[in-house]
């Protein structure tokens, strides 16, 4: 059983177990351990990059870690808020040895999380976080206690956010820029506020910036990726010719088409991969994504000529299933987008950066390219519970799904998972006729809710 490691990292309510100061500072004290270990060279002096979102618990937690890495020995690079991809990149770029996000993505500013990547850029596997678990609870690291110039230092990164910037631009490409295009931006009061202004507007978009006035509680507080319909709204209103939300750490993205429909990761997975297929850029012909994704991308990709694989949910396991099968191209519905020819992570504005370009060299508005791909009718509820718990432990559960399956037939599914990052199990409904779903999604929900106590 885990006890501090979930889907994506370490999550929780800030200053309640396990997002407390004193976790985080042990946390920073076997990622130190482990980083040494790692590191081959008894010359090299291991460095760790730190950075956050703008929630206001970050200032806390960012403190603890980089004192608990700083008393094994591990010097600290802090960057300040900066979206998780971000982060990823730094790390990479300045040949750290790992790296550190403090956020709770898309949850409410009252959360937050730790989230830790290797000095290669990527998410650590499920067997570091467990070495990790084991370090702290275990308490075998206690006694290990660097003295005098032994400890390590912390000292602030301040171009990190220039960096980055840079690096974005250069993925899309010298000969294209972003002249006459208008866009709403909405950046939710996160990470993203001081950098994807300033990457699409030099690139020559006329930019209207919402969500970019963080004040450490209003992060995702309903704007960016989880609340878009602002964002479209002021694209009808405005007349853009493209919405794009981000989430609170920016690693995600949802958009909206030139009529303020908004368009979701699937969709903007098929028209990437429609454009990768066609210049014959997707590796294997296979786009990767996870069982959440609609049944409309499979038969999209069908009809492409191309593949969908499946994985679990989450975004790291998209990756590990990329770099295992040397996939290039994958993502999730809920808007992580991952191109490993330019970063190791979901990435929002990568991800809206390439977007774009294939909008450029099709001549198309948004909404005439969304066509590619026919979703599904799909059904998205969710049952609160008291405590996580197994869904398959719910007496008659298996049964229930059995008969509901037998029901849809061939051109249905039913997918049922607890959350990652917190005390809730959701439910997935998808087939060809809504009211149908719906009935069932309802039904489901209410019977997880009697026979699991909520």
């Amino acid at each position: 059983m885990r006890k501090l490691f979930g889907t994506d990292g370490v999550r929780g309510v800030a200053n309640t177990y396990p997002m407390t100061t004193e976790i985080a500072m042990q946390l920073g004290r076997a990622i130190a351990f482990l980083v040494k270990k790692q590191v081959p060279d008894k010359d090299h002096n291991p460095r760790i990059v730190i950075g956050k979102d703008t929630r206001l618990s970050g200032y806390m937690i960012e403190n603890a870690l980089a004192s608990g890495i700083c008393s094994m020995g591990v010097n600290v690079l802090l960057v300040g808020p900066l979206p998780t991809p971000g982060i990823a990149f730094i790390t990479t770029s300045m040949r750290a040895d790992a790296g550190v996000v403090i956020s709770a993505s898309h949850n409410p500013f009252q959360d937050n999380g730790i989230k830790i990547f290797s000095r290669h850029g990527f998410k650590l596997p499920d067997e570091e976080e467990i070495i990790i678990e084991d370090l702290i609870f275990s308490k075998k690291i206690d006694s290990l206690r660097p003295v005098a110039e032994e400890v390590g230092k912390a000292v602030r990164i301040d171009d990190a956010r220039g960096r980055y910037i840079v690096f974005l631009k250069n993925t899309f490409p010298k000969r294209y820029t972003l002249d006459g295009i208008r866009i709403v931006l909405d950046c939710a009061h996160g990470a993203t506020y001081g950098v994807a202004p300033h990457v699409f507007e030099e690139l020559g978009a006329r930019v209207t910036s919402i969500g970019v006035k963080p004040d450490g509680k209003n992060i995702n507080q309903e704007c960016g990726a989880l609340y878009p319909d602002i964002m479209a709204e002021l694209v009808r209103k405005e007349g853009a010719d493209l919405g794009i939300a981000l989430d609170g750490d920016g690693d995600r993205l949802i958009v909206a088409d030139e009529k303020g429909k908004i368009v979701d990761g699937d969709q903007i997975m098929a028209i990437c991969a429609a454009e990768m297929l066609q210049r014959q850029k997707l590796a294997k012909n296979t786009l990767v994504a996870t069982v959440m994704s609609n049944l409309g991308l499979e038969h999209a990709m069908q009809r492409m000529g191309g593949k969908l694989i499946r994985t679990q949910v989450g975004d790291r396991y998209v990756v590990e299933e990329m770099r295992r099968n040397a996939y290039n191209f994958g993502g999730e519905q809920s808007g992580h987008l991952i191109f490993l020819k330019h970063n190791t992570t979901g990435d929002g504005i990568l991800g809206a950066l390439q977007l774009l370009i294939a909008m450029k060299k099709k001549e198309q508005a948004l909404s005439e390219m969304t066509q590619i791909m026919e979703p599904f009718p799909q059904v998205l509820k969710n049952v609160r519970t008291e405590k996580r718990i197994a869904v398959e432990e719910i007496a008659g559960f298996s049964d229930k799904i059995a008969s509901m399956e037998k029901n849809l037939g061939a051109t249905g599914r039913i997918l049922v998972r607890p959350s990652g990052t917190e005390p809730v199990i959701r439910v997935m409904v998808e087939g060809e006729d809504e009211n149908q779903i719906d009935t069932m999604a309802c039904e489901l929900c209410d019977f997880i809710s009697k026979l699991a106590g909520c």
